[in-house]
């Protein structure tokens, strides 16, 4: 197996953005303080059973693999689905210098924390001797990671307290192995439920109640089901100012949490301001209350800056939004601001930095979370269903739609703005970074030539220079795997920013996304762009007050820009690197690629009559109501075609040359549907879990389910419906994506779902097309159209038997900056070896078959 140096650089540009981190240090000092105590009373879910005091811990040296999908974890491997149990000062690996790591004892301290730099990114390992088989839920935090006598569950690395897990402890020993993320602290312990289904209001979704509006709310609540049966039927009854709503919840599997929404009533309209309370109940299916909570609710004046919720598409998920609304009341035909916010700050803290504008609102999204997914992936989506509740909202003037943001947001702006050109009429990132991933080699050859001081300054060591100096050896199937990424490749799309008007603004002296990302931007805009302002803020750090986004020429220049009217442009580029992800600028629509996820292009012009050239686009279309074409012809590639009459056109490239063609099928690949494999999770996802397999085959799919269904309310916010397959049914679920884990051998849904589809898994069996792969250590995801529907997809998380099972383990599927093409199988040696361990890796044909497909094989 090949070895290559990782992107040091990546990690520590992660970690200087990250060191920004105000509000989420006040929530660690107070867990610091709350698991500082031991009281009963401390705990609303119940009594404390057991707080952890003593441990052992490792250290390791970092991988020398580069696999950011599949990071190598030799220690998490070792526990995994095992009864191991180590004792002090067991070596547990020695590294390529010779060098052997061992296990070392480690004790809290007085808040009851294991506090020591050694733990930053090392491994937590605690036991407990239970006199008896019982039901606990097992709290920590500061751990990204967790396996629990086997088993992998999520963490709680914002260390913000919420990792609240049910697990049923076995009489004698149980073991708990924690992985530290970026803190080098940890703690733990073991509560008794107070009751067998009970509510927590710890991270709780909720609205501000709107004094002017007499209108329904949504909000969200965590309900823990630490039984060993499903929590069906169940309802929450919400009473608020002499006012009661009844909602219906969805079902809670045993020995897991959900976070699900409820009604909250209307308030009189022109009620006074204030601060208010919900009395929660939660009901059986039979009517009795199970538990009560009574919850703070603010009531404010829409006129001033508050908070909203709606339903999310993504997952039936209650998510909320802030504003700071217009100062002019009422205003009509204003503009909208989408502003996107910096890592650990809170969307209600992004709105109030603030002051209210006389001419427009601003919206402010959460990205699923304050970290959440640096406004990629899901926070992509977010962003984008929030500013379609804001143009819905506000009914703004759709010429006059505005994007910024600051650090984490700042890249934010640069990437939905070369994603979506035509959604904004201009741009303004602040203290931002353009490409996380992209700008890595820009990074290190700044690190390389930078001072010993700054050096220091940007957290780099010695021998992380060391790793920066060696050059990553990249294969075929690297270049196949990282090609899924394209879509956050923000510089591969830097030309659609001439759609826009930019202004870039950053602090002369900023360390924390230091300032010469923005000089560098500033020079790759100078190349080509015709309208941008650079501005570096005099004696400016990363934060030096409101100015540092609440920058009164920022908002000048949006004032002078409006989005161009479609029959008003005469030349266009538009850049993308997947439909699925983004298809269209104003009536140009990319509706498929010759080859999947590289760059594809237009550049349009009427000049000298239309014309069209494209690069790695096979389907064209066109809206000519739109365009206001004045010629019955246009060209494409100096190819000269007929317009046809109708108000919309299809081309198509064949082996002849482009050509008039029909609206492409549903069933094809499309701006839809598109893969690649995370695409699954969306468009009112359900997780489908196999229970025909033996014990250990039901046990470990169902496990794998709550864990994905655990990391998508953790990083996301999320509400995940887990179905088994004996329950799945076509037309209750119809048009909706199913993420389905198992295989044919044990899973009923795979004859409803995949019976047709190319790719077909078995215990100790994949077949790809007429290709058979034998044995149980494979593992394999990827992404298929559900044949029942045209637009909903099916994601697969499948294995060939125990061995595959435990491949299967990495879930960083749901990380963005990682990389997953349409299909990924891999061998069970991956938490050693990393992606030198995946076999097949690629991108099924437009048609959604293998033959037309493009695929890497090792």
């Amino acid at each position: 197996m090949k070895k290559y140096p990782i992107h040091q650089s990546l990690i520590i540009l992660f970690a200087l953005i990250s060191t920004f981190t105000i509000s989420a240090q006040k929530r660690q000092g107070n867990i610091v303080e709350y698991f500082g105590k031991e009281k009963v009373n401390d705990v609303k879910e119940g009594k404390i059973a057991h707080v952890f005091k003593d441990a052992l811990y490792l250290t390791t040296k970092r991988s020398a693999l580069n696999s950011i999908s599949f990071p190598p974890d030799m220690i998490f491997k070792d526990f995994l689905m095992s009864d191991k149990t180590v004792s002090e000062g067991e070596i547990a690996t020695i590294d390529d210098t010779g060098t052997s790591h061992s296990w070392t004892k480690i004790e809290v301290d007085e808040t009851n924390t294991f506090n020591d730099p050694a733990l930053r990114g090392a491994y937590l390992y605690l036991s407990y001797r239970s006199p008896a088989a019982k039901t606990v839920l097992f709290e920590a935090s500061g751990h990204t990671q967790a396996i629990i006598n086997g088993y992998p569950h999520e963490g709680d690395y914002y260390d913000f307290g919420y990792s609240l897990i049910p697990i049923q402890l076995k009489k004698g020993i149980n073991v708990f192995v924690l992985k530290a993320g970026r803190f080098s602290r940890m703690r733990a312990r073991l509560i008794q439920p107070k009751a067998p289904i009970i509510l927590t209001t710890r991270d709780m979704t909720l609205p501000d109640l709107l004094a002017e509006e007499s209108m329904d709310y949504k909000g969200a609540i965590r309900v823990i089901n630490t039984s060993e049966s499903w929590a069906k039927n169940f309802q929450i009854k919400v009473k608020h100012l002499g006012k009661e709503s009844l909602s219906s919840i969805s079902s809670i599997p045993p020995m897991s949490t959900r976070k699900v929404s409820f009604d909250i009533p209307p308030v009189n309209k022109n009620s006074e301001p204030s601060r208010s309370k919900l009395e929660l109940k939660l009901l059986s299916n039979s009517g009795s209350e199970l538990d009560s909570q009574d919850v703070d609710i603010q009531i404010k004046s829409k006129y001033g800056k508050h908070k909203r919720t709606f339903m999310s598409q993504i997952d039936n998920s209650v998510q909320y939004f802030s504003v700071a609304p217009s100062s002019t009341e009422e205003l009509k035909d204003g503009a909208l601001f989408l502003s996107v916010h910096g890592a650990s700050v809170e969307a209600v803290n992004q709105a109030n930095a603030y002051k209210q504008k006389d001419w427009g609102h601003v919206v402010a999204p959460t990205n699923r979370r304050p970290f959440g997914f640096a406004w990629e992936d899901w926070g992509r989506l977010d962003a984008l269903e929030v500013l379609a509740e804001g143009k819905k909202i506000y009914r703004p003037d759709p010429q006059k739609i505005y994007l910024t943001g600051h650090s984490m947001g700042g890249h934010g702006t640069w990437y939905l703005g070369a994603t979506y050109p035509d959604k904004f009429a201009a741009i303004a990132p602040c203290a931002g970074y353009p490409d996380l991933l992209g700008y890595r080699d820009s990074f290190v050859k700044r690190a390389l030539k930078a001072t010993e001081a700054e050096r220091k300054r940007w957290g780099i060591t010695s021998e992380r220079l060391k790793q920066m100096q060696k050059k990553p050896q990249l294969t075929d199937m690297d270049h196949m795997i990282l090609r899924a990424g394209n879509p956050s490749r923000t510089l591969k799309l830097k030309r659609n920013y001439l759609q826009q008007g930019v202004y870039i603004l950053h602090g002369e002296k900023d360390n924390v996304v230091p300032t010469f990302i923005a000089r560098e931007m500033r020079e790759e805009l100078g190349k080509f762009h015709p309208d941008f302002t650079y501005y570096e803020y005099p004696e400016g750090t990363h934060w030096y007050g409101d100015h540092s986004m609440d920058w009164p020429p920022i908002f000048e220049l949006f004032k002078n820009r409006t989005i161009k009217s479609d029959s008003l442009i005469n030349k266009m580029e538009f850049y993308t690197a997947s439909p699925g992800v983004s298809a269209k600028s104003h009536f140009i629509t990319i509706y498929q690629q010759q080859k999947p996820f590289e760059i594809s292009s237009v550049d349009f012009s009427k000049e000298n009559g239309p014309a069209v050239t494209t690069n790695n686009v096979l389907i064209l279309g066109m809206d000519l109501e739109s365009m206001k074409l004045k010629s019955d012809s246009i060209t494409i590639d100096n190819v000269l075609l007929k317009v046809p009459s109708k108000n919309k056109a299809f081309y198509k490239k064949t082996t002849e040359g482009w050509q008039l063609t029909s609206k492409p099928s549903l069933k094809e690949k499309g701006p839809h549907r598109n893969g690649g494999f995370k695409d699954a999770f969306n468009n009112q996802m359900v997780f489908v879990y196999a229970t025909k397999g033996n014990t250990m085959e039901n046990k470990w799919y169902f496990n794998k389910a709550r864990l994905d269904a655990e990391t998508f309310y953790y990083r996301a916010n999320g509400s995940v419906e887990l179905v088994p397959d004996t329950d799945f049914d076509l037309k209750k679920y119809a048009d909706r994506n199913v993420v389905l884990y198992g295989n044919k051998s044990n899973n009923s849904a795979w004859k409803k779902l995949l019976k047709d589809f190319p790719v077909q898994v078995e215990n100790n069996l994949v077949t790809l097309d007429q290709k058979v792969i034998k044995g149980n250590q494979w593992g394999l995801y990827f992404i298929a159209p559900r044949p029942d529907s045209d637009t909903a997809s099916v994601g697969v998380v499948s294995a060939t038997g125990i061995n595959g099972m435990k491949a299967i383990y990495s879930n960083h599927y749901l990380l963005n900056g990682t990389s997953y093409p349409d299909l990924l199988l891999f061998g069970d040696d991956i938490m050693e070896y990393g992606s030198d361990a995946v076999k097949c890796a690629g991108f099924f044909g437009n048609d959604w078959s293998i033959e037309n497909g493009d695929f890497q094989w090792r």
